[in-house]
């Protein structure tokens, strides 16, 4: 952990790190609002730049659960709750197995897992399932699978969005269904972690004035990305965001031989 994070004294002075951190949450959420998704695995990988994973994950989690009950509030008419609910059914015990696992691998480790990740879920979403076809697994049993699954990586890897969307397919949601019940589920995800890392002893308090900024900052930028939709060529702007994550990817890949 970072000593301008730790320090009791940020409730009062923010440093640069505080301010870069609101910043990124800001742009990360826009980036979200104009593409539909990425906002949260960047904000992660750009966390960990300057913090130890076992402080960038669960903080990370909280700013991600106010992005995803936002988008979730916005569209809980069309929320599917059966699946939502199969979902939530084993993520307390996959997010224990995974904690357990995560507190004993060293940070660098911890740092290149997650920037191999993103890099997958980057340029090759495909092979997150390892071969396998989610949108053909029966209805009920691949969200009871997903959640078990998600509850560790949720704690490991903390971003798992690029990882659950292909098991939304092929189910006949509308849009809003498919937008709502996703958001649903990682704000289920994302609150299980919370709650996992506040027994395991981690402290929020401290940490209060950041977790505050970047809550407002990921509002804001949503409302600013979805204005911004019809004005940006999508194209160009998924390879600048490409370009930058893959960049910090690498760095966060590298960081043990560095």
């Amino acid at each position: 952990m970072t000593e301008a994070l730790a320090d009791p004294q940020l409730w009062f002075q923010p440093g640069e790190e505080f301010w870069f951190l609101a910043a990124v949450s800001f742009a990360t959420a826009v980036l979200s609002g104009i593409v539909g998704m990425a906002g949260g695995i960047t904000l992660l990988a750009a966390m960990l730049l300057f913090l130890e994973p076992l402080v960038a994950i669960p903080l990370h989690g909280a700013i991600q659960l106010v992005s995803n009950s936002s988008r979730t509030w916005l569209q809980r008419r069309h929320v599917e709750w059966w699946i939502l609910l199969r979902y939530g059914a084993l993520l307390i015990p996959g997010g224990l197995l995974g904690l357990a696992f995560v507190r004993s691998l060293p940070p660098d480790a911890t740092r290149t897992l997650i920037g191999m990740f993103v890099l997958l879920a980057t340029w090759a979403p495909g092979l997150l399932v390892l071969g396998a076809h989610p949108e053909a697994s029966d209805r009920n049993r691949r969200f009871l699978v997903l959640g078990a699954i998600a509850g560790v990586l949720n704690v490991t890897i903390g971003a798992v969005g690029p990882l659950i969307a292909p098991f939304f397919l092929n189910l006949g949601l509308t849009r809003q269904a498919l937008v709502g019940t996703k958001a649903a589920c990682q704000s289920l995800g994302h609150l299980a972690k919370i709650g996992l890392f506040g027994l395991g002893g981690f402290a929020f308090a401290p940490h209060l004035p950041l977790l505050a900024a970047c809550a407002v900052c990921v509002v804001a930028g949503t409302w600013v990305g979805t204005r911004l939709l019809d004005r940006i060529d999508e194209r160009v702007f998924t390879w600048i965001y490409k370009a930058v994550l893959t960049a910090i990817a690498i760095r966060l890949a590298t960081t043990a031989l560095l």
